[in-house]
């Protein structure tokens, strides 16, 4: 009886870990370019690549209803164009509660994104209020256990990054992220963010070496104190920590919202490089930072090249599939 006891509890932890480790690596699906897929299409690409989660940086209705009943775990950005209206009472958070997360609920939305990469700048001041609005109408609805409030930021936020245990955030940006973190330590809610070594690279590629920016330093580059780092990733992600933990949100955890590498439009953006850096960072996702050893949640930006964006260049060639839904490199998502 307790050796059969063991092995139902063993076997029902090694399941929990191997869905939890999947959900780990999500995509963000852009629709910024021509003749993409339908929705519906689109899910089914997720699905048949085993990619368990799924970011989209507004709440279309056409995405929704196809999402429904996949588990594909979801991040719902609410747009940017939408943070002055939704910080302007509860009634207008609710309305959108109402009008684009309930009608929805076998549709697993993880995290309501808030504004994506705002602060600093014009729109920061709207962030933590609407944040509120929004969590007060979920609260209504009965959704707070199920969803959780967060604002995705850019490392542009540091103001040093290293050594990554003297990351720390700008003045500009601790004025509006110092509340924020407190809000995220209240409610448990993680803070996104939007990791792209690819920019220290191409930005420094006389300081860091592209082996340490694409997971392929054969040992340790930054020795940090205690922590050694073989990595890019890990330093930046470290650094928005330490950042965290200086202004007192010690107990806030990180979901990486977006990184990539594009695979044309600029230095050492190309096809191998790109493939080499997705497809290491899903085999890294599930170890962890030094500082914080363990799984971390990445959203792999992007599913598909956006023709569209503006201005035009680097950021139209990070898509992992061409619109014809066939992989523009080789990717294994298991």
């Amino acid at each position: 009886m307790e050796t059969n006891s063991f092995f139902v509890l063993a076997t029902g932890l090694f399941l929990y870990l191997l869905f939890t480790g999947v959900k780990s690596i999500g995509v963000c699906y852009g629709n910024d370019g021509d003749n993409l897929p339908a929705p519906n299409e689109v899910v089914g690409l997720y699905q048949s690549n085993n990619i368990r989660a799924m970011r989209v940086y507004y709440p279309d209705k056409g995405t929704l209803q196809a999402l429904g009943g996949t588990n594909i775990a979801v991040i719902v950005d609410v747009g940017n164009s939408n943070l002055a209206y939704l910080a302007s009472g509860e009634d207008a958070a609710k309305s959108w509660v109402n009008e684009y997360i309930v009608p929805f609920p076998n549709v697993a939305i993880r995290y309501i994104a808030v504004g994506n990469e705002v602060i600093p700048g014009n729109d920061a001041g709207f962030v933590l209020t609407a944040m509120q609005n929004i969590q007060n109408a979920l609260n209504a609805a009965n959704l707070q256990n199920k969803i959780k409030v967060s604002t995705s930021v850019s490392t542009g936020v540091l103001g040093v990054s290293y050594p990554p245990s003297a990351g720390a955030f700008t003045d500009d940006a601790r004025n509006y992220l110092q509340p924020i973190a407190a809000f995220l330590s209240r409610t448990g809610a993680p803070l996104l963010a939007n990791v792209y070594p690819y920019f220290s690279y191409v930005g420094n590629p006389g300081q860091i070496s592209i082996e340490y920016a694409l997971f392929m330093s054969p040992g340790t580059v930054v020795n940090d104190g205690q922590l050694q780092y073989q990595n890019l990733f890990d330093a930046i992600v470290d650094a928005v920590y330490s950042a965290l933990e200086k202004v007192g949100a010690s107990g806030v955890s990180i979901v990486v919202s977006e990184s990539g590498w594009p695979s044309d439009g600029g230095d050492a953006a190309a096809p191998q490089n790109a493939q080499t850096y997705v497809q290491n960072l899903i085999g890294h996702a599930g170890k962890g930072t030094p500082k914080r050893p363990g799984n971390i949640e990445v959203y792999i930006f992007a599913m598909f090249d956006e023709d569209k964006k503006q201005p035009q260049g680097i950021e139209n060639h990070f898509g992992l599939f061409y619109p014809n839904k066939q992989p523009k490199y080789n990717i294994n998502f298991n």
